[in-house]
């Protein structure tokens, strides 16, 4: 049972990661693109900079995002199979319709 607890604990923890509106919105497209800079994120989501790299700052903390540097611009990946498969069952419907859309 404890484990069963220490198990659910770490899930709620992911869920409150992404259930940020900005967060939800980087990890969605993360996982729709397959990669994105902080540019093309932040002009997406039409909020400052500051604000994209905060919330990326999370999103790392937690392992579900990792960067790669290439000169001064990072790029960003999508690397938690959980998370994929929560996209997944919240947007499975949008995904392939918003790549012919060019939406994130």
């Amino acid at each position: 049972m404890i484990l069963d607890l220490k198990s659910l604990e770490e899930t709620a923890e992911l869920l409150k990661v992404i259930a940020h509106p900005v967060r939800l919105c980087i990890v969605r497209g993360l996982w729709r693109n397959g990669c994105c800079n902080v540019t093309h994120m932040q002009n997406c989501l039409d909020v400052p900079q500051s604000t994209v790299s905060q919330h990326l700052g999370k999103l790392r903390q937690a392992g579900i995002i990792e960067g790669e540097r290439n000169g001064l611009e990072i790029t960003y990946k999508l690397t938690d199979e959980r998370v994929k498969a929560i996209l997944c069952c919240l947007f499975s419907d949008t995904k392939d319709d918003s790549r012919k859309e060019g939406n994130d």
